[in-house]
């Protein structure tokens, strides 16, 4: 056996052998240094997610390579995907330092913590394999998990944690079983020889199948937060501290949206027509529910929670009607890309939402009821536009970067004279643009409560800036990451 064994290729690996390397040589840092100089924790995390990014750009290749035992795969999605989670992860540190410090949260185990999460998302980016899949989603969600407990002193994130544990732990049996299920009937964990296998099923193993693909939609359902597996969203985003609340609300949906493409359309494409039902049942249900239930919240952080149902519902919606089209090559791939573009519009602008949260907290108060937001033109013009630009977005107002996303899902569903279900879609994103114009309102035509300085540090300004602009100026020139997503897609799929 051991003269059979052949050396595996590191360097389609090398950015997630080097964030190890670099999270374990932090963690050394912090316990050398302690609190004496913790500014060197945020800082050297910073360095390394930028040092992965050159080296993930470095080792693109643009053809698909397989390493590992084809457990491992490096291509131009992963590639693509990853360089936007280690953008938003790299935000997340910017905005949350000032909060996670005034709360004496600012140890050396969030960031590290968020390291270790960000490389379980590359992991799952990356995944070709069953079980590559969920070792990236349980090292996500163990780090996770931590991060909504890390203030052990609130009760509040302490029962978040534990709903979040308890619920996360029932969808990821229920991913596993899925994934049990698959192996048994096509006696493989690679995705390629599942997929080859999926289209000469005899009748029984079709039915084992057919069951599996059940447990792995809810399985993703899950980690998207869509309707009926929703239930987490509220009270973790509500309960745990707003800087966690970013973190979850942003970097992982790639994650989560690279799984759903590697285990539905790399994997199991021979039952599209099965899981494309599936996916617009809970696409419908999760716009639905979303949208109405957000209306009745007085708290933003639980407005922008079932706002994410809704988010995670239109992007389902793009991926369902990639196969609504009988297979057709063509429009299957205008979908995707759409849904992906959803995604990089969705985070972009939850990224900002959460940041304006961040920016008008201080030390004792969280800035995350809406009332909070009352007057804010008077205290900063410039923020207030910023927040407006946010909000716009995710009401999809043109001409922001959430129109285009929501115009090219709505454009897939006509296409494939589902004009039904976009009518639905288009009658609800108007109901959810009265929540979002709610802050609006409050912000420009409310008495503030304060009259504050908003004591902000410059990286956050300056970063909470460019998030705002960048969703206004993709919003202006869409196309350019429009094509970027098609070609990704297209030279991985």
């Amino acid at each position: 056996m051991l003269n059979n064994f052949v050396m595996p290729d590191f360097n389609p690996a090398m950015p997630e052998i080097l964030l190890l390397s670099m999270t374990c040589g932090i963690l050394f840092v912090d316990l050398i240094f302690g609190a004496r100089h913790r500014w060197m924790v945020p800082l050297l995390s910073v360095v390394a997610l930028l040092v992965c990014a050159f080296v993930t750009v470095n080792t693109a290749i643009g053809d698909p390579v397989l390493t590992f035992g084809n457990m491992f795969i490096d291509d131009l999605m992963s590639d693509f995907l990853k360089l936007l989670t280690y953008v938003a992860v790299v935000a997340v540190i910017i905005y949350s330092r000032g909060y996670m410090k005034a709360r004496g949260l600012d140890k050396g185990e969030f960031y590290l913590l968020m390291l270790f999460a960000t490389l379980g998302m590359m992991v799952m980016i990356s995944a070709a394999n069953l079980l590559t899949i969920y070792l990236g989603v349980e090292l996500l969600s163990l780090s996770q998990y931590a991060l909504v407990a890390i203030d052990r002193k609130s009760t509040r994130a302490t029962e978040a944690a534990m709903k979040y544990f308890v619920l996360g732990a029932l969808a990821s049996g229920l991913l596993l079983y899925g994934m049990s299920m698959l192996y048994g009937a096509t006696g493989s964990l690679q995705l390629g020889e599942i997929a080859q296998a999926a289209s000469q099923q005899s009748t029984g193993n079709h039915t084992v199948l057919l069951f599996g693909l059940v447990f792995l939609v809810a399985g993703i359902g899950f980690k998207l937060g869509v309707v009926p597996f929703h239930m987490w969203i509220p009270d973790v985003y509500e309960g745990a501290p707003t800087a966690v609340t970013l973190f979850i609300a942003s970097a992982p949906k790639f994650a989560a949206f690279a799984m759903t493409i590697r285990l539905l359309v790399t994997g199991m494409f021979e039952y599209a027509e099965h899981w494309q039902t599936m996916l617009l049942i809970l696409a419908v249900s999760s716009i639905a529910l979303g949208n109405l239930a957000a209306i009745a919240q007085t708290n933003f952080k639980r407005m922008l929670a079932y706002s994410a149902i809704s988010h995670m519902g239109f992007m389902l919606l793009a991926l369902a009607s990639g196969v609504l089209a009988g297979g057709d090559h063509s429009p299957a791939m205008a979908a995707y890309t759409s849904a992906m573009y959803y995604v990089v519009a969705y985070v972009l602008s939850s990224l900002g939402s959460f940041g304006m949260i961040l920016l008008l907290s201080r030390a004792g108060f969280e800035a995350e009821n809406l009332t909070d937001f009352k007057g804010l033109n008077k205290r900063s013009p410039w923020f207030a536009l910023m927040a407006l630009i946010f909000m716009f977005s995710m009401a999809g107002i043109p001409f922001f970067v959430g129109f285009f996303a929501k115009f090219a899902v709505l454009s897939m569903l006509v296409a494939t004279e589902h004009t039904a279900t976009a009518v639905f879609a288009v009658i609800f994103s108007l109901i959810g643009a009265f929540y979002y114009l709610r802050v609006v309102k409050v912000m420009y035509f409310d008495a503030p409560q304060d009259n504050l300085p908003l004591r902000v540090g410059f990286d956050m300004r300056l970063v909470l800036s460019v998030n705002g602009l960048a969703v206004a100026l993709l919003g202006l020139f869409p196309q350019q990451v429009m094509s970027l997503c098609q070609f990704a897609l297209l030279r991985s799929l």
